[in-house]
């Protein structure tokens, strides 16, 4: 039987989804600014640049892409696991929650 997010918890993460993909994208803009600028050929960058926003991307979608509360586990494991959500955001959901995620972001 697979476990139902909890109401409460489905709220606070739509809440805390959004703030952490601006975050996450602020991020990203960064990293690419850096890259841009970085040594080596123009082509060589622009290949960098391409692969690191493939990789982006991916976990863009993986964790706000197409929001349901049977992803929900998963998304907010993957936001974890890869700093997007803060340990401070983290704390806001219940304990139940905060025991899953720490499940599952070590698979």
């Amino acid at each position: 039987m697979q476990r139902q997010f909890p109401e409460s918890d489905w709220k606070y993460w739509r809440k805390v989804s959004q703030v952490a993909r601006e975050r996450y994208c602020t991020r990203i803009l960064h990293e690419v600014a850096q890259l841009a600028q970085g040594e080596g050929s123009a082509h060589s960058r622009y290949q960098a640049l391409f692969k690191l926003i493939e990789e982006r991307d991916e976990t863009i979608a993986l964790v706000f892409n197409n929001p349901r509360r049977s992803t929900a586990f998963s998304q907010l494991a993957t936001a974890v696991r890869d700093g997007i959500v803060t340990r401070e955001e983290l704390s806001g959901f219940s304990e139940e929650t905060q025991a899953l995620v720490a499940l599952l972001k070590g698979l």
